[in-house]
């Protein structure tokens, strides 16, 4: 289920909000300050906030910039100002979106369920998966099963093309620019000696994929038959 944080010092809206979201499916939290928000946020793992910007003790503007500080979770700024001030300050905070007051449930929901479509799909691009093996482009590990790797940079980035494009044949030249990059000085053995390493970590560990040398040619990425 998807869980959703409401911050607001009016109960109004937060009962209206929490009923109209929980008829959409969302299971919904409350909070009546940002304090109290943040609180929640260490609690439950919530998919997006929704954050009035006029509150007690934290507005919404400290709230956003504390969000983004700690979770990637995109938060909704509610609020009774149309002035352009207003608008730059929440955006400058890192809001992604923004709603006057008062409005249309619905709306808070199109916008909610957009949001929530634009972040599933950054972090579907950022996580690759095959077999058991899944390599995680935003935190840079290699999880096999319920063992996490940290790489070396380089060679990370080289399992993350192979696997972002398997059965592909590469050649050492063409690796070199898409890792290294253009201006490279170094030699292509560069490339064997990476290949050699990631083979020597991942051939004990898991037979989802492996790295095959194609004579005269490179090297590809060979995913296992299920």
């Amino acid at each position: 289920m998807t869980n959703i944080l409401i911050v607001d010092d009016d109960i109004n809206v937060l009962q209206l909000v929490t009923i109209h979201l929980s008829e959409q499916g969302y299971q919904v939290f409350q909070a009546k300050d940002g304090m109290e928000g943040l609180e929640i946020l260490k609690k439950a793992a919530c998919n997006l906030a929704v954050v009035d910007v006029m509150m007690p003790f934290m507005d919404g503007y400290a709230l956003t910039k504390e969000i983004r500080k700690q979770y990637d979770i995109p938060v909704i700024l509610l609020t009774a100002k149309n002035q352009i001030e207003d608008k730059e300050q929440g955006f400058e905070a890192g809001t992604d979106d923004y709603l006057i007051k008062p409005f249309e449930p619905k709306e808070l929901s199109y916008r909610v369920k957009a949001l929530l479509r634009r972040y599933d799909h950054q972090a579907d691009e950022s996580i690759q998966r095959i077999g058991s093996t899944t390599i995680n482009k935003k935190s840079y590990e290699v999880q096999i099963g319920n063992r996490t790797f940290l790489l070396p940079l380089k060679e990370f980035e080289l399992l993350a093309f192979f696997i972002s494009n398997p059965k592909q044949v590469f050649s050492r030249e063409h690796l070199i620019e898409q890792i290294w990059g253009l201006n490279f000085q170094g030699d292509e053995r560069t490339v064997d000696v990476h290949i050699k390493r990631l083979r020597e970590r991942f051939s004990k560990l898991t037979d989802d994929f492996q790295i095959k040398t194609v004579r005269g040619v490179g090297y590809l990425l060979e995913v296992q038959r299920t």
